[in-house]
């Protein structure tokens, strides 16, 4: 309508004037209802003309949506395991600061499986206190082998100088035991060093090594155990928490509640129509108003523009995908800012608004190379954003009383 008027001021005004003032005629006698057409047809038709033409001007290049809603990201309340709840710390719609607990989960089992790990590093400490009294039992051993092992090769060398003084004096086989005798000695003791050289490869890699592993399952115990109790992962407001001591908790079938973190905010999100695909695009000045701020409106900046149409997606599935699934058309996903601080004060998350883009060919009609005509058009296009600026006013005046009024409250 608005257009449609400002249409009417450059053609039907200006035919009527001339019709009035340098033909004469005059409205009731030569212009009224009847022959208003045909008096007034070339002012009518290039209204309608240039109307359509300014409406569609406007919207493709200033492009308007009412699919406007003022997002907050939410957090999942969630343990990583299944589990009975054991005890809850909070209730709906508590305020809670990062880290805070929000409920336990029976912890029986990780509660044993940690005993048991601390159990397990007990018993190798105790194995490396054994380890260090067979070192020092090794030590007499092999001090003992080496005792038997020296007066075994001097009986041996006495038996050989005097079988040498004296052939008669001391048997061949005698000398033969010495040196069977003195041989055993000898594998004694390297038994004896060689069983050493196991204890102290046992103290200094093997014992540490187990008892690192079981220090690593003791702190994987302690974290499946810390992990029954479920924290707040950001401070926030609680929302749908109704979980009670006994309830079974799922990770995969059910969640434990929601929580809003205090910076949920994200910015308005909106959804254009796909053929402004071409105009829209990140760093182009945007307003909006919203339900729950009227009368306000608020400057953007268009700080993303989402480069693939949801309705598009395929997922892999048991059956084929059919084109007639996707007949309903997409928006174009847009993320908007403010353009300054604290103006986003008052406007409740998930409010529904409505966003005007507007393209700017500023560097363009600065540009030397520019031809006259192309600086005319670009010229008309940043001009006519003015209009679309005042439609979203007068909807952020009439806003309020659509919404109480008109939907029937």
């Amino acid at each position: 309508m608005l257009e449609f008027m400002i249409c009417s001021m450059l053609t039907i005004f200006p035919d009527f004037l001339f019709r009035r003032y340098v033909q004469g005629k005059r409205i009731g006698r030569e212009i009224n209802l009847y022959s208003m057409w045909f008096e007034l047809r070339w002012g009518i038709t290039a209204c309608v003309i240039l109307t359509l033409s300014l409406i569609t001007l406007i919207f493709y290049f200033h492009p308007s949506t009412k699919t406007v809603t003022a997002a907050f990201r939410t957090v999942t309340i969630l343990p990583e395991a299944t589990g009975r709840v054991a005890e809850v710390f909070v209730g709906m719609n508590d305020k809670v600061a990062a880290g805070a607990p929000l409920f336990r989960l029976d912890d029986a089992e990780q509660r044993a499986a940690l005993e048991t790990a601390r159990r397990r590093v007990a018993e190798i400490d105790a194995e490396m206190t054994v380890a260090q009294t067979e070192l020092a039992a090794a030590d007499g051993l092999i001090t003992q082998a080496d005792g038997a092992y020296r007066q075994a090769v001097d009986e041996l060398e006495t038996q050989v100088e005097l079988n040498r003084l004296n052939p008669n004096v001391v048997a061949r086989r005698e000398i033969e035991r010495r040196q069977v005798a003195v041989d055993g000695r000898k594998g004694a003791l390297d038994a004896a060093v060689s069983n050493k050289q196991t204890l102290e490869t046992k103290i200094a890699s093997l014992l540490p090594a187990q008892k690192a592993s079981a220090q690593a399952a003791l702190s994987q115990a302690q974290v499946e155990l810390d992990k029954t109790v479920v924290r707040a992962g950001t401070a926030g407001m609680v929302q749908q928490f109704t979980l009670r001591a006994g309830d079974i908790v799922n990770p995969m079938i059910r969640t434990a509640g929601i929580l809003v973190p205090d910076d949920r905010r994200i910015g308005l999100v909106a959804g254009f129509g796909q053929i402004e695909a071409q105009v829209l695009k990140p760093g182009m000045i945007a307003e909006a108003t919203c339900v729950g701020k009227p009368f306000a409106v608020i400057p953007m900046v268009v700080t993303e523009v989402q480069e693939v149409i949801a309705t598009g997606q395929i997922r892999p599935t048991d059956q084929l995908a059919d084109a007639q699934q996707m007949v309903r058309p997409g928006t174009l996903t847009t993320f908007l800012e403010p353009l300054f601080e604290g103006q986003f004060t008052g406007i409740p998350p998930g409010s529904s608004c409505i966003a005007n883009a507007y393209t700017s060919n500023h560097d363009e009609l600065h540009s030397p190379d520019i031809s006259t005509p192309r600086w005319l058009y670009l010229h008309m296009v940043d001009a006519v954003g003015l209009v679309h600026a005042m439609i979203l006013r007068l909807q952020a005046l009439l806003l309020p009383v659509q919404t109480l009024v008109l939907t029937g409250h």
